[in-house]
């Protein structure tokens, strides 16, 4: 067996550091993907509070709608 040195004992790590553009761009990834997840949620919330809310308004009795009144044709006159 050969003798132990700090070269062959210890295997070099050559990892390469990250760079300021890398870095940017995670924490930037990272904000954009918990944004989306927070309105998904909120959406989601807000989605399931109207579903609820127009099924309680279905059940319940609704109000006769008043339609649009027919527009009567002007005449058009000139004064003389």
């Amino acid at each position: 067996m050969s003798k132990l040195t700090k070269k062959n004992l210890f295997k070099e790590h050559n990892a390469k550091p990250e760079t300021a553009m890398e870095k940017t761009t995670r924490i930037v990834r990272e904000m954009v993907s918990a944004e989306t997840e927070e309105r998904q949620a909120k959406n989601a919330q807000l989605r399931k509070a109207r579903l609820e809310r127009d099924a309680s308004v279905s059940t319940a009795k609704e109000p006769a709608t008043k339609g649009r009144k027919a527009r009567t044709p002007k005449t058009d006159k000139k004064p003389t």
